[in-house]
């Protein structure tokens, strides 16, 4: 049994599901963040229940020869990046072991994982800034949150984001020039949010989020932004409620024109506030290519969870014809203006749910070769999203997925193979029709716990 706050010395034998290091000792397991397996460390017990005890690292008594000097100053205390103590060969050896790790243990599915594709940029790569603003001890404060907590971590730069350090500074000037509050979470009360920042082709959205109606000196917050960047666009987003929701329904133009665009592979697109975009280029482009490769150009390709519509476009310019679904109307505008601006005839975009606009979609395109993309939000798809798959008798689909414990779930009621504790089909779980044939993840977001993973599967005994 472990006591809070004792001492302890071990070594790491393996790796949890956040990216800490495991201790296998006489009274049990511990998990230790920021901890490479093989090192010998010490570290203080902080939570403890039965024979599962978590501590903090007090010391690395002999490390490991992929430990890494982190560049962020605030490592320890923010909660954004997660590995940046660890070699990048580390963490992209990591990553595939979690992959496998949550598709056998949370799936019952047992599947080569092919190495992580790597990016060219492990810093500097994202092209999303999201900024908290609060209060700490009685001052406006900009920074991320610390890990599992809405506790803001004051910082001037971050190193995976490589024009941070003048948004932030930026912010701070904002705020100590017009003396604009920062939102309590505690009391509701303040203005200022978040700030957050898309670049586009070198052209930046900035969405101010509020808590009031007005943005206190918005005519001094453009000024600023001008002598910041040659090329943007402001908005303000009003978001009154409760909640750790970071957007409110209700956005305003305050500058500029409101969206942007630009081009990868020959398609033209458009993104605004609240249009969602990979953050990161580089594997972007990797993983949606690596998509269609594995759509035939006879297919008719419907792709849910479309975003701003570019792999749609993507699927739609080298297919037959492409469907895309997506629930948030500004993505699906941008969509239907890609769709214009490339003289793509054969795309239709539809705005709702998935689960609610899929079914009369794939009834009507009953007797019809179809291919079926999806590419859900962290929680994976519901559960009747994957009982509409299972009916429809579609003979291919591509999966892409930012979580692997819902990829596993997802992927284990699609083969049939999930089971509860005891063994047993789960419910939903003992029909799956499907195989895989490929499972390849792509390091979207070098530095963090994060994968992003794509999938390919076929009715089982269809051979195209």
């Amino acid at each position: 049994m472990f006591t809070k706050n004792t001492e302890l010395v071990g070594e790491v034998v393996s790796y949890g599901s956040e990216g800490e290091g495991i201790l296998r000792t006489e009274d049990g397991t511990v998990f230790v963040p920021f901890c490479l397996v093989g090192e010998r460390v010490r570290a203080k017990i902080l939570k403890a229940k039965g024979n599962i005890a978590y501590g903090k690292l007090l010391e690395v008594l002999s490390p490991s020869p992929e430990r890494e000097v982190p560049r962020c100053s605030a490592f320890y205390q923010c909660g954004g990046c997660a590995l940046q103590h660890m070699s990048y060969a580390a963490q992209l050896d990591f990553k595939r072991n979690q992959v496998r790790s949550a598709l056998k243990k949370l799936g019952n599915v047992d599947a080569e994982v092919l190495p992580v594709v790597p990016c060219d940029f492990p810093f500097g790569y994202r092209n999303k800034l999201q900024l908290p603003v609060g209060v700490r001890d009685g001052k406006t404060v900009v920074g991320f949150y610390a890990e599992r907590s809405h506790r803001i971590v004051p910082i001037d730069d971050c190193p995976v984001t490589a024009w941070a350090k003048e948004v932030i500074a930026l912010v701070n000037e904002y705020v100590s020039l017009c003396g604009v509050p920062g939102y309590d979470e505690e009391t509701g009360r303040g203005v200022l949010r978040h700030v957050v920042v898309r670049e586009i082709a070198g052209k930046y959205i900035v969405t101010v989020v509020t808590a009031t109606k007005k943005l206190p000196k918005a005519d001094k917050l453009i000024s600023l932004l001008k002598g910041t960047f040659s090329e943007f666009t402001l908005w303000q987003n009003v978001n009154a409620e409760r909640s750790n929701v970071i957007f409110g329904k209700e956005f305003s133009l305050l500058y500029g024109e409101g969206t942007f665009s630009d081009e990868e592979s020959g398609i033209v697109y458009s993104a605004g506030a609240n249009t969602f975009v990979q953050v990161n280029r580089n594997i972007r482009e990797k993983l949606y290519l690596a998509a269609l490769e594995k759509v035939r150009e006879d297919a008719v390709v419907v792709d849910c969870y479309a975003g701003g519509g570019l792999l749609t476009a993507m699927l739609a310019k080298k297919c037959k014809r492409a469907y895309g679904i997506e629930i948030v109307p500004e993505a699906v505008a941008c969509a239907d203006a890609l769709k214009r601006e490339n003289g793509l005839l054969g795309l239709e975009n539809i705005c709702g749910k998935v689960e609610e606009k899929l079914p009369a979609l794939m009834n009507s395109l009953q007797g019809e070769d179809v291919v079926l993309t999806v590419d859900p939000p962290r929680k994976g798809l519901e559960r009747s999203v994957v009982e509409t798959i299972l009916s429809s008798g579609v003979k291919e689909i591509v999966m892409i997925s930012c979580n692997p414990a819902t990829l596993a779930r997802d992927l284990g009621l699609l083969t049939g193979c999930l089971r509860d504790e005891n063994g047993q089909l789960v419910k939903g779980g003992g029909h799956g029709v499907y195989e895989i044939c490929s499972v390849q993840p792509f390091d979207m977001f070098p530095q963090t716990k994060h994968v992003e993973t794509l999938v390919a599967l076929k009715l089982k005994n269809y051979n195209r």
